[in-house]
């Protein structure tokens, strides 16, 4: 079959893999193809066992691929026949040098981008994917011209907006697709054809264009609102505990304002996954690199206020069990950081799960789709921690239960059976707000939910 483009995604993470698919599903026109330097990831792509979990993402996978998407290990081979390329490589935070622990480390995209030029022996339309600083595309630019001047490069930036566990609903349906380039004829006229690919599922009033720098801020801006809402709503519900005010009242009373919505809203232990904190250290390293102090004091606070809702919420344990939790056992129900998905990158799950076990306490971790994530991610962790699938078994004999991932399931235990298994006092840590906390205390179980009045029994 002769396909009217060549489409080509360099990374097959959580965020290559699921748009690759989206775009293979409704452009049958297009081949698209996948590649990744670890080899074993493409194998996973290729089998019937996918390397990521996401509700709607195994239907689509299945039914586009071998047919126009494709999952290769050959990187070079792809960049040559690619009219398109899409960078969704991997930018963590630095771990070294100037900017560790706030910059971002750009290694990969730089390798990225000099393999394009290395195998590009036809003029190409470059995507940025991953989250990137803002002028990122510059740099790329720069390495993309520095070579072969028969060859045309095009840089776009085209971020993705997409939350875990909703991820195929949102390539679907998003709220916008932002796609920026520069405002030059050729930077336009590339900006116009991944237009046109979008334009296959999506109106053209979704689709938003903008110059190549503001799209590559938005990215970060957009990510660091959200979590600044959420670590707002967690700073109220501290005060509501003291003052027996209830948080979801105050939510809601709040979200009802027609100038602020009710979205983020939802007092929690405090946001994970790969990219609010990511972003938010991005965003507060590029204030302070142009001499921006106090703006980078203010977005800093949004993660302090984060990292202080887990400690806040150990504390609360260890206060209401008798001011030690020395050799009594927990039962952590999930460890993915937002249900619908079995990432555990940043997630709190697992920084309270490292104070548990600083204060010696046994701990039992359940979780329907991130217990592969979190035996790599506590291979190394000091303390006594057992990984059990069924929640009920992982309850037994426990003395707490602390709710930190809002999977349905856990909404629908049998608390009853649950509360037979437990030592007594029995207590419920509600990290998510999603049990019926007038049952639980009706059943026995001394209750603590996030900015909620205490349910106990002494």
């Amino acid at each position: 079959m002769k396909f009217e483009k060549e489409i080509l995604c360099i990374g097959a993470g959580y965020v290559g893999g699921p748009t690759m698919a989206m775009i293979a599903s409704k452009c049958p026109q297009y081949r698209v193809t996948v590649v990744d330097i670890i080899p074993e990831k493409i194998d996973q792509w290729n089998s019937a066992d996918l390397p990521i979990y996401e509700p709607g993402l195994d239907k689509i996978v299945k039914q586009a691929r071998g047919k126009n998407l494709f999952f290769s290990k050959d990187i070079g081979a792809g960049i040559k026949a690619a009219d398109i390329v899409f960078v969704s490589v991997n930018t963590p935070t630095k771990t070294f040098g100037a900017g560790a622990g706030m910059a971002a480390d750009l290694q990969y995209v730089e390798k990225t981008a000099r393999q394009i030029l290395e195998y590009s022996e036809s003029s190409k339309i470059v995507v940025e994917k991953s989250t990137i600083p803002v002028r990122t595309a510059q740099a790329i630019k720069r390495i993309l011209v520095s070579d072969k001047s028969d060859v045309h490069f095009e840089v776009l930036s085209n971020p993705e907006f997409l939350a875990e566990g909703t991820a195929m609903r949102d390539l679907e349906n998003p709220d916008r697709v932002l796609i920026g380039s520069q405002e030059t004829d050729s930077g336009l006229k590339a900006r116009n054809e991944l237009v046109e690919i979008y334009a296959n599922w999506l109106p053209k009033d979704k689709i938003i264009t903008s110059n190549i720098w503001s799209s590559e801020l938005s990215k970060l801006v957009a990510n660091a609102f959200l979590a600044q809402r959420i670590s707002s709503i967690n700073a109220v519900s501290s005060l509501c505990e003291e003052t027996d005010a209830d948080v979801g009242e105050v939510a809601r009373a709040v979200g009802l304002d027609s100038r602020i919505g009710s979205k983020f809203l939802q007092a929690s232990i405090g946001f994970g996954g790969s990219c609010f904190q990511k972003d938010l250290l991005n965003l507060v390293y590029l204030y302070r690199h142009y001499g921006l102090n106090e703006e980078a004091d203010y977005w800093e606070g949004v993660l302090k206020i984060n990292e202080n809702q887990m400690d806040r919420f150990v504390k609360n344990m260890l206060r209401n069990m008798f001011n030690t939790l020395a050799g009594k056992r927990v039962c952590v129900f999930g460890l993915a950081f937002k249900a619908n998905t079995g990432d555990t990158r940043n997630t709190p799950s697992l920084t309270v799960v490292e104070k548990l076990l600083a204060e010696q306490a046994e701990v039992a971790i359940t979780d329907p789709k991130a217990l592969d994530n979190a035996a790599r991610d506590l291979k190394d962790a000091k303390g006594n921690y057992e990984l059990i699938s069924d929640p009920y078994e992982a309850a037994g004999g426990c003395h707490a239960i602390a709710i930190m991932t809002e999977w349905e399931l856990y909404r629908d235990l049998d608390y009853q059976k649950i509360f037979d298994s437990m030592q007594k006092p029995a207590f419920i840590f509600d990290g998510r707000n999603i049990v019926d906390h007038d049952k639980l205390f009706e059943i026995g179980f001394n209750v603590f939910p996030i900015g909620k009045p205490k349910k106990v029994h002494f």
